[in-house]
């Protein structure tokens, strides 16, 4: 038997007084937010919430967000954590799809207001029963007449509770890809990936007797839950929550609150180099405390991880993983010589394969695409069962769709991805390789590179990019440049200037928003 909200009841004895969640100046014990849990779990209980069903949530980076995923997960149910950017429509298709019995929601702000949205999605769900109302005041009653807040809704439950005996192949948690090539699938991950990567990414991490995570992620994307919520009670660790990134910010946090570990994806690493004003910052403090930087979600450009270990004098290591395999599979090892645009070898128990096209295994620096087999793999698309297979094969090996080399000494680096890759004149272009280059041209602040469609040669490699503060340069002479550094059927034939990305919740620049 296994359950996956396990890690917080074993913190929760071990650390009792220890800050667990700390959002600017308000904190909360392990004690107090393992009672929290408890109610969530007796509410959910006493409104006949069974072990098996699905409980959907909407929050941003609060402490309700923890609260509400282990009581779900103390009940025995399959905790759905949804992006909070996702419209009326979107949440009707995710609640439906997961056939989501009770959906907590966060009230939301003036910028991003949810609730009354996401009740019109809920109360067009049929099966969906039960709206509980996340209140930014965690004491607030609902102002929605007719729907429980969530101070009411746990309103005189004990705090004590017994937790359900889920066993390890049991669904844990449903994370849903971003559909990028269809309509959004539910990854089904059991209790025994969730723990087993919880616990492997603190292996990786190295002991430490009290570490303060910085939580920029957000928490209903995989990396951020896995790597460092759950990790992070795992091994006892204070969660400090950033419901927003903002460069300046997230420096101000890791001052104040002396962050041991920091994890982003790669344009909040490209947004804190890009910070004009970081002198207002004891850099040295900063360092002095961060005894980890972390990236994932997306590959690092090897410009932006030189410029930043520079900059703040602290290493930042790479993994790589995706929703469908809890996430982490490979992760740079510390106290191993690290390899700048590696993503590492394979963690313990997971196998790594980088294949041809043709099913046969790729030579050393030959890229091929990612498979992946291990106890990090979900146990499949939520009942989609053909989806499954063609993900999954016969043998247990889950195909990625991502492009990587492996050099000889086993370490991988991701090419890109297979459906991004550019034919141009039958010629193969990884954008990513573009981007490398072109992020090393002093006036290049970040690039992103697509293929447009071109009436003789199929497609046309075209840069995005936004120049670097102050830089004069414009679309001839980084053409002319290009030309001088790339092969000829590689550089882009078409420039355009832009002065920001469209970006997910996640931080991967949306390429698809890029062209009309």
């Amino acid at each position: 038997m296994l359950n996956l909200a396990v890690l917080l009841e074993d913190a929760a004895r071990s650390f009792p007084e220890r800050d667990a969640v700390v959002l600017d100046g308000w904190r909360m014990s392990y004690l107090e937010l393992d009672a929290a849990a408890n109610q969530v779990a007796n509410g959910l209980v006493a409104r006949g919430i069974k072990p098996g069903d699905t409980v959907a949530l909407s929050c941003p980076n609060l402490p309700h967000f923890p609260i509400v995923y282990y009581g779900v997960l103390k009940a025995g149910a399959t905790v759905v954590p949804l992006n909070v950017l996702l419209t009326e429509r979107e949440i009707a298709y995710h609640l439906a799809d997961s056939g989501a019995k009770a959906y907590f929601c966060f009230e939301g702000t003036d910028e991003l207001p949810l609730a009354r949205s996401h009740l019109a999605a809920f109360e067009a769900t049929e099966g969906c029963r039960h709206f509980v109302l996340i209140t930014t005041d965690p004491t607030g009653t609902s102002p929605i007449p007719q729907v429980d807040s969530l101070a009411e809704f746990t309103h005189g439950q004990p705090i004590e509770f017994d937790t359900a005996q889920t066993r390890e192949t049991d669904t844990a948690v449903v994370l849903y890809t971003s559909g990028t090539t269809g309509k959004p699938k539910g990854a089904e991950l059991t209790h025994s990936n969730m723990v087993h990567n919880a616990l492997l990414a603190n292996r990786q991490f190295g002991h430490h007797p009290h570490d303060v995570h910085l939580v920029a992620l957000p928490l209903f994307h995989s990396f951020g839950q896995s790597v460092q919520l759950n990790a992070g009670i795992a091994s006892g660790a204070t969660i400090v929550l950033l419901p927003r990134f903002a460069p300046e910010r997230a420096l101000a946090t890791m001052q104040r609150e002396r962050v041991t570990v920091f994890a982003g994806v790669p344009t909040m690493y490209w947004a804190l180099l890009s910070l004009e004003s970081v002198e207002r910052f004891d850099l040295a403090a900063i360092a002095s405390n961060l005894r980890m930087s972390l990236s994932g979600g997306a590959a690092l450009p090897v410009e932006v991880l030189r410029g930043f270990e520079q900059r703040f004098g602290v290493p930042i290591l790479e993994g790589y993983g995706l929703s469908e395999t809890s996430p982490v599979a490979t992760f740079n090892r510390t106290g191993e010589q690290r390899r700048p645009g590696s993503i590492g070898l394979p963690m313990w128990g997971v196998e790594v394969r980088v294949r041809r096209p043709d099913g046969t295994q790729a030579a050393v620096d030959e890229p091929g695409e990612i498979c992946i087999r291990g106890h990090n793999v979900m146990k499949g698309y939520l009942n989609r069962p053909e989806a499954t297979a063609k993900a999954i094969d016969e043998h247990g090996w889950f195909h990625t769709g991502d492009v990587a080399t492996r050099d000889r000494d086993g370490y991988l680096y991701i090419v890109d991805r297979v459906k991004d890759m550019i034919i141009r004149g039958g010629f193969n272009v990884y954008p990513r390789e573009v981007e490398e280059v072109l992020l090393t041209h002093p006036g290049v602040s970040l690039a992103a590179v697509l293929g447009v469609p071109h009436e003789s040669h199929g497609e046309e490699v075209k840069a995005f990019v936004i120049r670097e503060p102050g830089a004069e340069l414009d679309e001839q002479q980084l053409l002319a440049w290009c030309k001088q550094n790339m092969a000829a059927y590689k550089y882009p034939r078409i420039i355009e200037f832009r002065d920001s990305f469209p970006m997910t919740a996640t931080g991967k620049i949306l390429k698809r928003e890029l062209v009309p």
